[in-house]
């Protein structure tokens, strides 16, 4: 559900990673950071098996058919799953050749929890950058987007979240980020709106401050400003 209150931005550990820890050939100096999302607490997949157990027993469901006798379990690992971003290293090359114009990978999956009722949204993400003295390897923008959506989350906060630590980690002269999805918080349940989907989008730098960068953006994006 898109709304919410505040949630403190998650900690991330980001250490320095050698060249032949990421992979980036001799030839071609890049900086990469290790980044790892470190949650406030561990995790415990037994408990939650546990607390899955009594949570579908005080609505009424029997767990003792075949079929359901496992249910918790797996309802406490594909929670685990979809809360647990995968470690990366954010590798960053030198702009030599002076790139200035729009970079941006447009329809990144989306798949996150909606805070509110622990229901999935799903969508694409769209985030762009105006290059400054780095570029970034093109596949970390989606490894961005997955880190910070797996997480209780609202939309609102996801699509800030990106644009925000993209601009802090490579100090660009510009980024955007738009997110479309669906709630299924609010077509399964409640108003049942079958179909919606939820826009979001920030702006920063010369992206939200130039009118004709800000409309190229959402141009090529397919986002009608």
């Amino acid at each position: 559900m898109a709304g919410g209150g505040q949630q403190a931005t998650p900690r991330v550990r980001a250490v320095p990673v050698t060249r032949e820890e990421s992979g980036a050939a001799p030839a071609r100096p890049a900086a990469a950071l290790r980044v790892v999302h470190e949650p406030d607490h561990g995790v415990d997949l037994a408990a939650a098996e546990q607390a899955a157990g009594a949570f579908l027993r005080a609505l009424g469901v029997e767990l003792g058919s075949e079929s359901l006798a496992d249910t918790p379990r797996r309802m406490a690992h594909a929670y685990a799953e979809l809360f647990t971003p995968r470690p990366f290293d954010l590798t960053t090359f030198p702009n030599d050749e002076g790139y200035d114009e729009l970079v941006l990978a447009r329809s990144i999956p989306v798949r996150s929890v909606c805070e509110h009722h622990l229901l999935p949204f799903v969508g694409v993400a769209h985030v762009g950058y105006l290059p400054g003295a780095r570029i970034l390897g093109l596949s970390k923008l989606a490894r961005i987007v997955e880190h910070f959506a797996c997480r209780p989350q609202v939309q609102e906060r996801l699509t800030k979240q990106v644009a925000d630590w993209l601009a802090d980690q490579l100090s660009p002269k510009g980024v955007g980020v738009v997110i479309e999805a669906e709630h299924t918080c609010m077509t399964l349940r409640g108003v049942q709106a079958v179909g919606a989907s939820t826009v979001t989008s920030t702006l920063l730098g010369t992206l939200r401050e130039d009118a004709r960068s800000r409309q190229e953006f959402f141009a090529l994006t397919g986002v009608n400003a």
